[in-house]
């Protein structure tokens, strides 16, 4: 047994940790719990512990449900909603495994660890920092209500005695006690919407952070006796909630996106890069924006994308070349806008880094930067430009995924077939609704 599991044993004692739960993500990006007694695991650490994967969407047949759940010891923390002067519960992430030992190809984490391990293979690390949006509720709505926001307030206001902000607080301070460090927060656009920036870390270390954010915010919440929701567009006159992805790839502590002397100091590797993803935008849509509920975001949403380009410091653009510390290499970056925060993170990171690399081993050239605010331009002036549109739903979206070589390969044969599989029934059972739209258009005459 290595040293961080070791460390984890101690740390049960000295905390005097009666529960611990294990943490896994599903195809769709919902985290599943497992609690264990503190003497099941150092048994958990060496043979893991089994479950039912039958059980868990996209993980397994019945025929070969049973899976093994190994925890990552890296990942241990106290979960401090969970304890207070009594004993305390932990969490860990873990690894799924099949009983002989391999990974399990249906396990989100395994999808990203692989497609790391490949960059990894060419010298490169894969960073991400995340600016998460979100919605806070005076409460979950009733069915066919519309949700009432917590305040009215606006993009970066102050407002006194703000609930926003004192949610803000208690969350951030949560999310530090669990050692994911806060760069900002600030109030949204959106009445009642909220972002709070987590800091750069590696794309793994990232999504298990993301993970643990969503149940940050809404385990503070619920304790507040309001409801947080992640939904992409909650409300049709205001803005969709994204989650903003600054990107970057290093080579060893060397910045590989930064070039002194390049326009916008942007190296070779980044021009590939940011190829990548615009020409495999369409395919990898379906994951970065899986929900039907997406589409309304990014087609409506306010400072959404619609159109596969990019621009330096252009908010209309896809792709985004911020330039914040224009003297200073290590920031080069990009920043990709399409990520709502319903996604599942490590599905989207590991389709992102696969359509950079791909850009990068094939040498894609980078196309003309979008000057202009794209929204604004006519449907001829972006033609002409060859600025073309994201899928317009998610129905447009599975269908142009469905003959993606990049997206079955990254995702592996059989997260590939469930999602779109799953996708494909939301999207039919979607269009079968009848909305308050068309009632109220057509009840009063017809």
């Amino acid at each position: 047994m290595g040293k961080q599991e070791d460390f984890v044993l101690r740390a049960l004692e000295e905390r005097d940790v009666r529960f611990v739960r294990l943490w896994f993500t599903d195809v769709l990006g919902s985290l599943k719990s497992v609690a264990v007694a503190p003497a099941e695991l150092e048994n958990a650490f060496s043979e893991g512990i089994g479950f039912d994967g039958s059980a868990i969407e996209g993980f397994a047949r019945v025929f070969e449900s049973d899976m093994l759940l190994k925890p990552d010891p890296s990942t241990f923390q106290i979960l401090p909603w969970r304890s207070g002067e009594g004993p305390s519960t932990a969490r860990m992430f873990c690894d799924i495994e099949m009983p002989g030992g391999e990974p399990s190809y249906a396990d989100p984490r395994h999808v990203l660890k692989r497609t790391l391990s490949k960059a990894a293979d060419q010298g490169f690390t894969f960073y991400t920092h995340p600016e998460i949006e979100f919605y806070l509720f005076k409460n979950l709505p009733a069915h066919g209500e519309e949700p009432v926001p917590v305040d009215r307030s606006g993009f970066f206001d102050h407002t006194a005695q703000s609930e926003g902000a004192d949610f803000r607080r208690e969350a951030i301070t949560m999310l530090e006690s669990m050692g994911i460090s806060v760069e900002f927060s600030h109030h949204e656009g959106g009445p009642g919407q909220q972002e709070i920036d987590l800091r750069y870390a590696d794309a793994l270390s990232t999504a298990d952070n993301i993970m643990t954010f969503r149940t940050v915010i809404r385990e503070v919440a619920l304790s507040q006796g309001i409801w947080g929701s992640f939904m992409p567009k909650p409300f049709t006159t205001h803005p969709g909630s994204g989650m903003h992805t600054h990107l970057s790839l290093f080579e060893g502590d060397e910045n590989a996106f930064y070039e002194a002397g390049a326009e916008y100091s942007l190296s070779q590797t980044a021009r590939a890069f940011i190829a990548g993803i615009l020409t495999h935008a369409n395919e990898i849509s379906v994951v970065t924006n899986q929900w039907v509920n997406s589409y309304k975001r990014m087609m409506f949403g306010g400072e959404a994308p619609s159109y596969i380009c990019w621009g330096h410091n252009n908010r209309s653009a896809m792709i985004r070349v911020p330039m914040y510390k224009p003297l200073k290499g290590q920031s080069t970056r990009v920043e990709l806008r399409t990520l709502d925060a319903a996604c599942n993170p490590y599905l989207a990171y590991a389709v992102v880094l696969a359509a950079g690399l791909k850009g990068i081993n094939e040498g894609y050239e980078l196309p003309r930067e979008a000057e202009d605010d794209v929204w604004s331009l006519t449907e001829r002036e972006r033609s002409s430009l060859g600025i073309k549109p994201l899928p317009r739903n998610l129905n447009d979206a599975i269908t142009i995924a469905e003959d993606s070589e990049l997206l079955a390969e990254t995702l592996g044969e059989q997260v590939f077939d469930f999602l779109l599989r799953n996708k494909r029934a939301e999207w039919d059972e979607y269009r079968g609704q009848v909305s308050a739209f068309e009632r109220d258009r057509m009840l009063p005459v017809i």
